[in-house]
């Protein structure tokens, strides 16, 4: 199989989808890999490293495309790479459709088959391909929420960790998923005053067990919520509901309860954001103020890493495109349910029951385009 890897053009996305070891693996089963010029240079990979892998480089997103069948990704497609999907063609990278309307009518048109990392599951149920970037988006939404606190960002000049005679910030984590226990890690690791909702009490046990009393545990109800939230240095809102749009647990009103030069940290954004005044922002201009609230919306938080993601992706996603090459897009489907639950469009139809409900459209079970 050919295997395509473009350059990322979404605003300030630095990562690439495969590394030269991952395409050195491919080359063992006797794939070809196109590599659009310079796409791993903002991860550290240079086109030589490619090319010693056995990649063939190629000048141009339109030659990655016309020559390749299954194309790797690692953002969302972009306008210009929508209208380069055929009916031939299987996508395979985080998309994120279920806030995203014109991405899916693309999507729809194209009649590609369109897979979704934050949807493929495990024996576990778990989202074993979203894992690795929400472990890095916890630990840099923490980096990034002491620097919104800061009087450069408007913030109220409070240092995360304190110093002795002087009390640590208040950090109010909302979710305690792989994202919310990564930004307890290191919110504990700096110093801060932590306390973590959820409404499941075994994550918050879990939680419990693995911190013990150097954090809160609180069970989330609108009135726990409201009371931590308005109270909170900084907030960080890490909810995730598979394949669906983040719900509006952070309403305008709680904002403007918020102290003044407080912080929030919306790491769903995403899947649309879990605070009402959320407004997706990028690595080039990540904050701006609500109510006096400093607003840190980054849609691809993880790219500001770009090397340490790269390699945590590639770890989690390369096993899936050998899959793919080898046994073909259909028959690895047909093969493997997990894989199945990642499929979001097929041909013309939605095939993830989550966005079809999020966009009020027509569902079709994969099963039926197989």
């Amino acid at each position: 199989m050919i295997i395509g890897i473009p350059k990322e053009i979404k605003d300030q996305e630095y990562r690439v989808s495969i590394t030269p070891h991952g395409v050195k693996e491919l080359r063992q089963h006797n794939h070809t890999v196109l590599i659009e010029n310079n796409a791993g240079i903002s991860s550290g990979f240079t086109n030589d490293d490619y090319v010693n892998s056995g990649a063939k480089i190629v000048s141009s997103i339109e030659e990655v495309f016309a020559g390749s069948q299954l194309i790797v990704k690692v953002k969302e497609p972009q306008a210009k790479e929508r209208a380069l999907l055929k009916p031939e063609h299987t996508l395979f990278t985080y998309l994120h459709l279920a806030a995203d309307k014109e991405q899916t009518q693309d999507l729809i048109k194209s009649k590609a088959t369109c897979i979704a990392y934050e949807t493929v599951t495990d024996h576990r149920n778990k989202l074993p391909l979203l894992t690795p970037m929400s472990e890095v988006a916890g630990r840099v939404a923490i980096q990034a929420g002491a620097r919104c606190l800061e009087k450069s960002s408007n913030g109220c000049g409070t240092l995360l960790g304190g110093v002795p005679g002087v009390k640590p910030a208040k950090v109010v984590i909302i979710g305690g998923g792989v994202v919310g226990r990564n930004a307890t890690t290191m919110a504990i690791g700096m110093g801060a005053d932590v306390t973590v909702l959820d409404q499941s009490l075994d994550v918050l046990r879990h939680l419990d067990d693995m911190f013990g009393n150097r954090i809160k545990t609180v069970f989330s109800t609108p009135h726990s919520l409201w009371y931590q939230s308005t109270r909170a240095d900084l907030l960080i809102g890490s909810i995730l509901i598979p394949g669906a749009e983040a719900p509006k647990l952070i309403s305008k009103e709680m904002i403007a309860e918020m102290k003044p030069g407080s912080a929030l940290v919306d790491v769903a954004i995403d899947q649309g954001g879990c605070a009402e005044t959320s407004t997706a922002t990028t690595h080039d201009n990540p904050i701006y103020t609500v109510d006096d609230v400093v607003h840190y919306c980054v849609a691809n938080i993880p790219s500001i890493v770009a090397r340490t993601s790269t390699l945590a992706l590639s770890n989690v996603t390369l096993p899936y495109i050998i899959r793919m090459a080898n046994q073909g897009i259909n028959q690895a489907l047909q093969n493997n349910p997990y894989l199945r639950e990642g499929a979001n469009v097929v041909n013309g139809k939605i095939t993830c029951k989550s966005v079809a409900e999020a966009q009020s459209l027509e569902y079709t079970a994969i099963e039926d385009l197989l």
